[in-house]
């Protein structure tokens, strides 16, 4: 399928995909949604390990949804337009394969939204955050209300959301909301490195462990840890679990292969 807002490159084991409406600082319209939805469910996440997620541009990593388009919205086509945000960065959140958002510029509405479906989050420090849906007479709807507090706890989240305020990279860093903080020239660069310190691990292990921790977020003590009791057992029947402990004990080099 050929897209229209999207581009992606795949590096090695890396895939690199850019949402791309420069003319709207990125925007989430309903076309980009839908192709992002196609994208992510035909990525070919055997062949990649680590799937980084950047905006078109030195300004913005995506400025938010698209306002022209939702000015005019009805309840009905209000909640269709929310509902296939929130289902497909759940398909983001869910990928089977780590996820890093590099996050160039503006951050605000949908855009901190789809940055928090992603596993990791770095930001160039010129980057700005923030919720300021309630500004416009509604409130995030990409699933903002759910994400926000379990990453940065209910009173900040509550404080971000009701104020409608936009804060910088370092404050973003300082409350939790992002991993950390490049250069703008060196984002992309740092980014890089560890999606490649990540794909050299064992992929099984890799997966198990985003799975566990996902599926952790929301489960009692007694089915988190038996959840992880389970994929833990899991990996003693890979390849590279036997060939990563003998090279550990052989003090050897060890390529992983997936299996």
């Amino acid at each position: 399928m050929a897209y229209t807002y999207l581009r992606y490159a795949e590096e090695g084991m890396i895939g690199t995909l850019t949402l791309s409406a420069p003319e709207s600082l990125n925007s989430l319209n309903s076309k980009l949604i839908s192709e992002l939805k196609h994208f992510l469910l035909h990525l070919n996440t055997k062949a990649v390990r680590v799937l980084v997620l950047t905006g078109d541009g030195d300004r913005s990593f995506v400025a938010g949804a698209d306002i022209s388009e939702m000015a005019g919205f009805d309840e009905v086509e209000g909640f269709n337009f929310g509902h296939a945000g929130a289902e497909v960065f759940c398909l983001l959140e869910d990928l089977p394969i780590p996820t890093i958002a590099a996050i160039n510029g503006f951050c605000l509405g949908g855009g901190c939204e789809i940055a928090m479906a992603c596993d990791i989050r770095y930001a160039s420090s010129k980057a700005k955050f923030g919720q300021p849906e309630v500004g416009l007479g509604i409130i995030p709807g990409f699933s903002g209300t759910y994400r926000l507090p379990k990453l940065i706890g209910q009173g900040m989240a509550k404080e971000l959301i009701y104020s409608g305020k936009v804060i910088k990279a370092d404050e973003a860093l300082r409350i939790g909301l992002i991993n950390g903080v490049t250069a703008p020239e060196e984002l992309m660069t740092t980014v890089r490195a560890l999606a490649e310190k990540i794909a050299k691990n064992a992929p099984v292990a890799v997966r198990n462990a985003k799975q566990c921790i996902n599926r952790n977020y929301d489960m009692n003590r007694t089915d988190a840890l038996r959840l992880e009791n389970n994929l833990f057992a899991q990996c003693f029947d890979t390849e590279d679990q036997k060939n990563g402990m003998t090279a550990f004990l052989n003090k050897e080099n060890v390529e992983y292969k997936g299996e």
